[in-house]
């Protein structure tokens, strides 16, 4: 499945139970030799009484991680595809919290994703207090960098033109950089207008993809923070647009998108492992 462009492996575990490693999803996402993705989704039982499905994500190094808006979007086309629920809106457990996914008529996915996290502990991100923008030391030069938790961590910075933003050489070094414990989603933003901006994402574990649904919503909150867009905008990536909704601190980030399927099959683990 993919969120533009932003591709995935769905496992149904609640329908096949296979315990995975951090080898196996390496080697599932790997384009050459095995399916090929930028993460790899569960779909599993909910823990919590309040939750509809369990939702897991470990990107293509292999890593686990807490949060994906595009991935979220494909889990919600992908039961109801199934028949694994017929609600319009489904209440997803994730590591960060529960989100709250709805399928609409036109094929399009709304999700409720959770009011954004400012505190540096929160994301985690190491400073003294919360500013809407922080300097960040890269080698010989100094960017400045808007932070902020959208489940998982981001680190939005603006550019005059995301074409041409340093995506490939700053990307993995903001990722790694030690003030986020974590590592770190790296967000290349222009403003186009305060309801348009186009966004490159650098993703932690996978590189560049083509969309990030989180990093979008993140990228709005940095922009609302600086007093730069509107609380309605339409985020152009290199895969597609998302419409971004935010109306303030103490508010939910409302994201809208595709999902789409792109084809089923079967895969041989112990082949894979050979």
């Amino acid at each position: 499945m993919h969120g533009l462009g932003n591709d995935f492996v769905v496992i149904n575990r609640i329908a096949y139970p296979v315990e995975l490693q951090a080898e196996h999803y390496r080697r599932i996402a790997d384009r050459h030799t095995g399916i090929g993705c930028d993460q790899v989704l569960l779909v599993e039982q909910a823990t919590s009484a309040e939750a509809d499905f369990g939702y897991r994500i470990f990107n293509a190094d292999g890593g686990e991680v807490e949060q994906c808006g595009n991935g979220v979007r494909c889990f919600a086309r992908y039961v109801r595809e199934h028949g694994l629920c017929d609600k319009d809106e489904i209440a997803v457990e994730t590591a960060s919290g529960i989100v709250y996914p709805r399928l609409d008529d036109q094929g399009m996915v709304t999700v409720n994703m959770g009011v954004p996290r400012f505190e540096p502990k929160d994301i985690p991100f190491i400073a003294d207090q919360v500013s809407n923008q922080y300097p960040l030391e890269l080698g010989d030069e100094q960017v400045e960098v808007g932070v902020v938790s959208m489940g998982n961590p981001h680190a939005v910075q603006l550019v005059e033109d995301v074409g041409s933003a340093p995506v490939a050489t700053q990307g993995p070094a903001i990722e790694t950089h030690p003030r986020f414990p974590k590592r770190v989603n790296a967000g290349f933003m222009q403003i186009v207008n305060p309801n348009s901006a186009w966004l490159r994402v650098f993703e932690r574990g996978v590189g560049e993809t083509r969309a990030c649904g989180t990093g979008a919503c993140a990228a709005v909150v940095v922009g609302r923070q600086m007093g730069l867009l509107d609380d309605t905008v339409e985020v152009r990536l290199p895969g597609g647009d998302l419409e971004i909704r935010w109306q303030g601190p103490g508010q939910p980030v409302w994201m809208r998108g595709p999902a789409v399927t792109v084809f089923e099959g079967t895969i041989d683990l112990q082949n894979l492992m050979a």
